[in-house]
């Protein structure tokens, strides 16, 4: 065996021997890898260590409405006065509150919401309900759910610090008016319709007394 030949044995061998060393502390690569970061990257990406300080708008308010909108500076002055509000939590209040007091008004069981009415609410409540019952009328119906809830407005008044935010509720109930002699004068118990309505909450922010009152209706 000439010379060359071993000399180029000896060389395979110890390539060989080289790259199962390797292959043992680096482990062996798949797939995309990112390019090794250059030293100079690294030495700018480690920096002095400084603080970072999270700044921009508030998402609690933005999802919610426009940034920079009045109903945003309204909602922003709320939390001003009280740390702890949340409008997407009074929101999600807001949707149980729509279907209790909705299926109150219906079932004329006015007592059960009247902490959650304003006066003027209530008194017109207690109005429709008592015309409702000379007319020996019955209201049957059953809440399905709620499709949509979107805050439309907001108001804050700093001198008396109390806060009305508007929302508008999408609805789904079935309902039907009875008579005295129990025949459907009104609406259908197995339809389910779909109900707009707008409504107004308010509470002085700060108060002890953490319920949001219904101080307005519409659609």
């Amino acid at each position: 065996m000439s010379s060359a030949i071993i000399q180029l044995l000896v060389l395979a061998g110890i390539a060989v021997f080289l790259i199962l060393r390797l292959r043992s502390v680096l482990g062996t690569r798949e797939g995309f890898e990112k390019p090794p970061v250059p030293v100079q990257d690294q030495q700018r990406r480690k920096g002095p260590n400084l603080e970072v300080i999270e700044g921009g708008p508030d998402r609690d308010i933005t999802d919610h409405v426009d940034d920079g909108s009045d109903a945003a500076h309204a909602l922003a002055a709320m939390k001003l006065v009280e740390p702890g509000f949340s409008v997407t939590e009074f929101l999600q209040g807001a949707r149980g509150a729509y279907e209790m007091i909705l299926m109150g008004f219906e079932k004329g069981e006015i007592d059960q919401i009247a902490p959650f009415l304003g006066d003027e609410v209530h008194q017109t409540f207690v109005d429709v309900v008592g015309e409702r019952e000379d007319q020996g009328l019955i209201i049957e119906a059953n809440f399905v759910g709620v499709r949509e809830v979107a805050l439309t407005n907001a108001s804050f008044d700093r001198d008396s610090q109390e806060a009305e935010i508007t929302v508008r509720f999408v609805g789904e109930l079935t309902s039907c008016v009875r008579n005295q002699a129990g025949e459907i004068v009104e609406g259908d118990p197995n339809q389910i319709k779909r109900q707009k309505d707008s409504w107004t909450f308010a509470r002085i922010m700060g108060a002890d007394d953490p319920n949001w009152k219904l101080v307005a209706t519409g659609e």
